[in-house]
């Protein structure tokens, strides 16, 4: 589990399913209304506490958006309008607005181009060409759709991918808009292709 404060009153928190499976909660339980998803929520306030001083006190708002085979990305944001910040609220009372996003992306960040290279000869050796390159603030970004993958199961291809890399904290939505598109398809083929 990994927390990033965004502004005063919203914060990032990155989980992995290994975050997930280490308190006996499937992919699909996430989305269930039982008491382990509500102590699994607890325990990130409290991460989000300890971290980075986010206190959930009074109502927040909850957004999730899950990434395939990698984990969930929640933002939290705290006093969704002026007349949300009450003063008076039960301590063991949270009140929540949640949306649901999933999306079939897979984004993987890397922190030296030597590791994109060791990939792509991993990959092509796979018969996997496809995705496309990214570079921003120093590290390097590769977005594959699943159809992208289909010679892989979709498992063991994130299993390769995260033996050189780290499933993205950020968005791709971010990289593609600020970043830097070192190329636009098939970058493992071409990456193989200049490298091999």
């Amino acid at each position: 589990m990994r927390v990033e404060r965004l502004t005063y009153n919203k914060i990032k928190i990155f989980l992995t399913f290994d975050d997930l499976n280490e308190r006996g909660i499937s992919k699909e339980e996430i989305w269930q209304d039982i008491p382990k998803v509500h102590q699994l929520f607890r325990d990130m306030m409290t991460e989000a506490d300890d971290e980075v001083g986010f206190k959930a006190d009074g109502p927040i708002a909850v957004e999730v958006f899950s990434l395939p085979a990698q984990g969930m990305v929640v933002i939290v944001t705290k006093g969704i309008n002026e007349y949300d910040l009450e003063e008076d609220y039960d301590e063991d009372y949270i009140e929540m607005q949640v949306t649901l996003d999933e999306n079939d992306e897979i984004f993987y960040e890397f922190t030296s181009f030597e590791d994109v290279i060791l990939l792509a000869k991993r990959l092509h050796s796979l018969d996997i060409t496809g995705g496309r390159l990214f570079s921003f603030n120093n590290h390097f970004y590769l977005k594959f759709e699943e159809e992208e993958v289909k010679p892989l199961d979709l498992d063991l291809f994130i299993a390769v991918l995260a033996e050189f890399g780290s499933s993205s904290t950020i968005t791709s939505y971010r990289v593609v808009e600020y970043g830097k598109e070192l190329m636009k398809t098939e970058a493992i083929k071409e990456l193989y292709r200049y490298f091999k």
